[in-house]
């Protein structure tokens, strides 16, 4: 196993006296975690889409937080077809070859008590991804020219097997979370998890952006249902999605939609979603294929120029979003969390700017890093429901 040089700017050791927001604004500690690859990983066929080893990056935790673990799978899509995974495969998204060899561990993976009060002194880990399946599949393409590992459930199982002896084994909490693809993951593996743990571990789930939801465009097609189907086909997750959920549903692919796994998931759990998430609104509900004159151009750029018609579309969405979460969710219960704001964005957790800073949007005066320690450390029953576009003042619109 190698493991790179750890780098660690702090730019200001003030930031690390306190837990206010408001200094974290003007103090910043840039903190650059080197990667570790999983060199036993082709032992156990654990292989990125191109044959390379998987990865992951853990920044070690220090005093009361030794013993607690933080793992945080990286998203960035899916590869649906053999001509997409092989695109893939020859770039960061399916080879650590190509990945950066250091990533900043900011937001949720920060370092500083200023930046990130609940988190910051524990094991942080990313687990980098490489497969195309939010670590799901099992599975490989070989016809004689190219090759392909479809191997994420190996990927998965080999960095937490590489990180048990090195004190995941012994944790007395642990959460594990993820952004967009990385949070479908959190869904997928999240009783999973628990398994390799010991009985009196707390262990809870996150997912950051990754709140797929089953909805037709507007063209009355279903594009993330084909593209699920398509990914479960290809890459072998169907043996790896969730029995119970399997056997309840005529159509395994929709055990890829957390809307339809969150029911059966035992573990602890917390939804971090934007109610109009701009990779959904983007690639799900409005599609290239849905709007071929492109009629909702400018409304996909800036919310404020979408017609009546165009902003009830995104309220509808809203609405089934918020109906799909309340079904599995109990409302007085301490168990699970959710926070759904309605800001135009894709991802909150990893960001500073979102996590946890002097002008992070907010629910009910609560940021994010606020409401997600609040259900982990069941401090406060945390169910946290945005009022609808565009009643948000404090929302970064992150807008590609």
């Amino acid at each position: 196993m190698e493991l790179l040089q750890l780098n660690v700017v702090v730019l200001s050791a003030l930031a690390m006296l306190t837990c206010s927001p408001w200094q974290a604004f003007s103090q910043k500690t840039h903190l650059s975690v080197g990667m570790t690859l999983v060199r036993n990983a082709s032992a156990l066929g654990a292989l990125c889409l191109d044959g390379s080893l998987p990865a992951y990056h853990l920044h070690r935790g220090f005093g009361a937080g030794t013993k607690n673990w933080l793992l945080q799978f990286e998203g960035g899509g899916w590869c649906n077809d053999i001509k997409s995974c092989l695109e893939r495969a020859n770039t960061r998204r399916g080879s650590t070859r190509y990945m950066t060899k250091f990533e900043v561990f900011s937001g949720i993976l920060s370092n500083n008590a200023s930046l990130n009060p609940d988190f910051y002194n524990w094991n942080r880990v990313k687990l980098r991804y490489c497969d195309g399946a939010s670590f799901a599949g099992d599975g490989k393409f070989d016809n004689g020219t190219s090759l392909l590992y479809f191997r994420g459930q190996r990927i998965w199982e080999a960095i937490v097997l590489d990180l048990l002896p090195k004190g995941l084994g012994q944790a007395h909490k642990a959460l594990l979370s993820g952004c967009s693809a990385g949070g479908l993951a959190s869904f997928l593996h999240c009783d999973n998890f628990t398994k390799y743990l010991p009985t009196n571990t707390t262990v809870k789930c996150l997912s950051d952006a990754g709140y797929f939801l089953d909805e037709a465009d507007i063209s009355l097609n279903r594009p993330m249902r084909s593209l699920y189907k398509e990914i479960v086909s290809l890459q072998g997750v169907e043996q790896n999605l969730d029995k119970n959920c399997t056997t309840h549903l005529k159509l395994p692919e929709l055990c890829f939609f957390p809307q339809y796994a969150l029911r059966f998931i035992q573990t602890p759990f917390f939804v971090l979603n934007s109610a109009y998430d701009v990779f959904q609104f983007h690639h799900g509900l409005v599609p290239p294929s849905a709007d071929p004159h492109g009629h909702w151009n400018r409304c996909k750029l800036n919310p404020a120029a979408c017609d009546a018609n165009q902003t009830a579309i995104l309220q509808d969405f809203r609405h089934d979003m918020i109906v799909t979460l309340n079904y599995s969710f109990t409302q007085n219960s301490r168990r699970d969390g959710m926070f759904i704001n309605s800001c135009f964005a894709h991802c909150q957790s990893e960001s500073q700017d979102t996590w946890f800073a002097v002008d992070s949007p907010t629910v009910h005066n609560k940021t994010i890093a606020e409401a997600v320690g609040d259900w982990y450390f069941g401090r406060k029953i945390t169910k946290e429901i945005d009022c609808a576009y565009p009643c948000d003042t404090t929302c970064h619109n992150l807008i590609p």
